[in-house]
């Protein structure tokens, strides 16, 4: 869904029948016009896709998600086949080669769990059913182990608590029951961590927070690096982050996958084509804050290929 902070703002002169017979022509023959294929579907809108994929049936009467896959590969492909395929579902899709064949992104996992909507973590769990005919929190309990395994379960039911309430005597509760379960006594009781971190809602978590500072003196992230590790540990920093701050979230997530010798294509790929629509206007802004260089200047030096025009026009430009 397009939102006020996204920078793909689609064609305001949109024809899908055109744009289809242009995809068809840049695909058809010896070579494929990768240049072609980046302007028309990185400067639409996902409706906009959605119309070019109808009349690409209907005027040529071929299947424009087979056609690119054919054509295309890796990253490229990875990036316009993302673009070409509706939120929800690609949430869909990523969560579930997340958790296909040997080894387990939980990394992937936890971004999408611990930064959607109860109403977006909804429609996951439909699209997931219909697609795969199985449940999502059945698939994560087969594949993940543990602590994480509850918190992801628990995140992945779109439960939380969504009211603007905040009850200042619950909030100091939870506050004090945080420190008796971690900085308070010897060894974590990571259970209490899950139930009040993935239950309530963020403006009472804020407040649990403030109060958790008052008390321990530590601020809740140092507490969890330092009581917990592992997966279990990037998933309540994540859930705190995405609380405190989703954009800036994001825009951590993005630098990391650049950040050192090789780049987290996945991840990359994943946050550009997910986000540019709804709050990459304000991730960028924030890169630009925590880091002190553009996003644009980061994917500009850190990829190469056909994927790195697209990634460029979906951050919206240097600034």
């Amino acid at each position: 869904m397009a939102g006020n902070s996204g920078t793909v703002k689609g064609s305001t002169s949109f024809n899908p029948e055109e744009d289809a017979q242009k995809l068809r022509k840049a695909m058809k023959g010896l070579g494929t016009d990768e240049d072609a294929i980046t302007d028309i579907v990185a400067k639409r809108t996902s409706a906009q896709r959605q119309q070019i994929i109808i009349a690409y049936k209907s005027t040529i009467g071929r299947d424009l998600i087979a056609d690119l896959k054919s054509e295309l590969s890796g990253n490229f492909e990875r990036t316009i086949v993302g673009l070409m395929t509706p939120s929800t579902l690609y949430d869909v899709q990523e969560l579930k080669n997340a958790m296909k064949g040997a080894g387990t992104d939980e990394g992937c996992m936890i971004e999408i769990l611990a930064s959607r909507t109860n109403e977006e973590i909804r429609r996951i769990i439909d699209t997931y059913k219909h697609q795969y005919g199985c449940t999502l929190d059945k698939d994560i309990v087969s594949d993940t182990s543990s602590m994480l395994r509850r918190v992801l379960v628990s995140l992945a039911t779109g439960n939380r608590d969504d009211s603007r309430y905040v009850d200042e005597g619950l909030a100091q509760q939870d506050a004090q029951c945080l420190y008796e379960a971690g900085e308070n006594r010897w060894g974590t009781d990571e259970a209490q961590f899950m139930t009040i971190l993935c239950s309530r809602n963020p403006n009472h978590l804020l407040k649990v927070f403030e109060n958790y500072k008052t008390l321990s003196g530590k601020d809740i992230t140092d507490s969890i690096k330092s009581e917990m590790s592992g997966d279990l540990e990037d998933a309540l920093l994540a859930i705190v982050k995405c609380i405190r701050n989703k954009r800036s979230y994001f825009a951590e997530r993005l630098y990391k996958s650049m950040k050192g010798f090789g780049t987290d294509d996945n991840t990359l790929i994943r946050i550009m084509v997910s986000r540019c629509e709804i709050d990459m206007i304000a991730i960028k802004a924030e890169f630009k804050r925590m880091y002190g260089k553009s996003l644009y200047s980061f994917i500009k030096g850190d990829t190469s290929g056909d994927y790195r025009k697209a990634l460029l026009i979906l951050c919206g430009g240097e600034d």
